[in-house]
């Protein structure tokens, strides 16, 4: 049976008052099981948990509970580094495809974690490299995707794309998204990009609004490294990771996007699968 962590944060979604009820609860039931919690400096006051910066939090934590939606996790989910960060997240969005647990079970679910009833779905994460006259002037990694695109205003871009050092082609198009299985069900899948079980070892490059009918979706190796080299003179291109961190491009810059060595493990307790969610969530099969 997995040790049951003995440090556990909770990053909670900004102006939702329930999301802040609903931590005090939790963090109630924690400290009862004599757990350290941990908290962002700007959540409400919780009496007998720690305030931390959320880098700080994915690095000291055995799980962190994330209360809102989607967004809420992939905001932890992006600072994962050499050790396994685990997340149990809580939906109180919309859709949830990442976070399953409803607030009703949210209790129900923790308890089920320190029994050792859960399982761990680890997802790959993409590692993305921004070079400048080839200087790396940036640097992170993402869960769902990175997305290089133009502003409202700007003209159709040239994206020259290579993978593995290998020519693909120049896109033309409004941008490009890069994809991890995880992502393929977010922006990839509204750009008509495939859906990908996390079980499958790819990524996927959707082209948004190509030119032409020959650019489509490409599904590549999770091991093999993209290379893409923006040509917009005189145009505002923007690299968005996972929808929440924008860095301004400039012509020249090329993204390196490959698979990151670190990986977000998902804390599952409904016994759910894949498969299920898409039923459940994306109303698969319905006409």
């Amino acid at each position: 049976m997995p040790e049951a962590p003995r440090i556990v944060g909770l990053v909670v979604k900004r102006g939702r008052a329930e999301a802040q009820q609903l931590a005090r609860v939790i963090a109630a039931r924690l400290l009862e099981r004599r757990v350290e919690v941990l908290v962002e400096p700007g959540t409400a006051a919780i009496a007998g948990a720690k305030a931390v910066e959320k880098p700080v939090m994915a690095a000291q934590a055995d799980l962190v509970i994330t209360l809102g939606g989607d967004g809420t996790l992939l905001s932890v989910a992006r600072l994962v580094g050499d050790r396994e960060l685990r997340v149990l997240g809580v939906n109180l969005g919309g859709l949830g495809l990442l976070t399953e647990v409803s607030t009703d079970d949210a209790l129900a679910a923790i308890d089920r974690v320190f029994s050792g009833d859960f399982q761990l779905d680890r997802r790959t994460t993409l590692a993305v490299r921004v070079r400048r006259n080839g200087a790396v002037v940036a640097a992170s990694q993402v869960l769902n995707d990175a997305v290089i695109n133009k502003s409202a205003l700007a003209r159709i871009i040239d994206l020259c794309t290579s993978v593995d050092g290998e020519y693909v082609c120049v896109y033309k198009a409004d941008g490009l998204i890069v994809a991890t299985p995880t992502g393929s069900t977010a922006y990839s899948l509204s750009a008509g990009g495939p859906v990908v079980s996390p079980e499958v070892c790819v990524t996927v490059l959707a082209p948004i609004c190509p030119h032409t009918l020959t650019q489509r979706p490409l599904v590549v190796s999770e091991s093999a490294t993209i290379a893409v080299e923006l040509r917009a003179p005189e145009q505002e291109v923007v690299l968005t990771l996972d929808g929440q961190e924008g860095i301004a491009l400039a012509d020249g810059d090329v993204v390196e996007i490959a698979k990151s060595p670190h990986v977000v493990a998902l804390v599952r307790t409904g016994g759910r699968g894949f498969l299920s969610v898409l039923r459940e969530k994306l109303h698969w099969g319905e006409r």
